[in-house]
């Protein structure tokens, strides 16, 4: 059972670039982004690469069908968490996973799906709480099409200009395997993001404690003060 688990990750990232040898490989990234930014969990980028090492000369092209998907795929996941809210929220993730991206949003503002959206920190997260925390619509869609739409097209570029330099000296079962390599690192990146939430979670709730306990003990040293001035005006 447990290998059967551990195997799950493969099988995904197997089936997904499967996808590139499809005459629907467009299509499939299109709504792979789409899905990656709402629930899927295997990122776009697996599937980008594996259509642009093809098709180096539409890299950029694939690019941008990437970040209008990832960017459609925010917005449907924005649009669960207005209509959801808060209660929906903590449905989905643990209580000290949101009072955390509830900071982050609290200190950031709008540059904590900026950052989501550019690395492997839980772009979904973000883009849910976005829509339950009321963030302005206008600024989401914006920073969301910047900053997946630089993540995209810095692999398309890459893609466009270094990989048919190298392509020539690498057989292709080798450059499969980095891909797979490639892809089990970012999923790796993607829980280490998530634990990072987590851990921050943790951190935050620690805070509250102790902030809410200081505020107790203030409260009760003003009572008892209180309590002695009122002594002394009797006396």
């Amino acid at each position: 059972m447990l290998k059967w688990l551990a195997s799950i990750p493969h099988q995904l990232v197997e089936w997904t670039i499967a996808w590139a040898d499809t005459a629907y490989s467009v299509w499939a990234l299109f709504f792979l982004a789409f899905a990656e930014s709402s629930f899927f969990p295997i990122p776009p980028d697996v599937l980008l690469i594996a259509i642009g090492m093809a098709k180096p000369q539409s890299a950029l092209w694939l690019a941008l069908v990437c970040t209008i998907g990832s960017t459609v795929g925010g917005m449907f996941g924005f649009l669960i968490g207005k209509i959801g809210g808060r209660p929906l929220l903590l449905k989905i993730f643990k209580e000290k996973k949101v009072g955390v991206v509830d900071k982050y949003f609290e200190k950031y503002g709008v540059m904590a799906v900026g950052v989501a959206g550019f690395t492997p920190i839980p772009y979904k997260v973000f883009t849910i709480s976005a829509g339950a925390f009321r963030m302005n619509f206008t600024k989401f869609a914006l920073i969301s099409v910047l900053s997946r739409g630089a993540r995209f097209f810095l692999v398309g570029l890459v893609l466009m200009f270094i990989w048919p330099l190298v392509r020539d000296s690498m057989p292709k079962e080798q450059l499969m395997g980095y891909l797979n390599y490639f892809s089990v690192a970012f999923i790796i990146l993607l829980i280490g993001g998530f634990y990072f939430v987590k851990v921050m979670g943790k951190r935050h709730a620690q805070k509250s404690r102790e902030l809410e306990a200081q505020n107790l003990q203030e409260t009760a040293e003003q009572g008892t003060g209180s309590d002695r001035t009122s002594d002394a005006d009797v006396c």
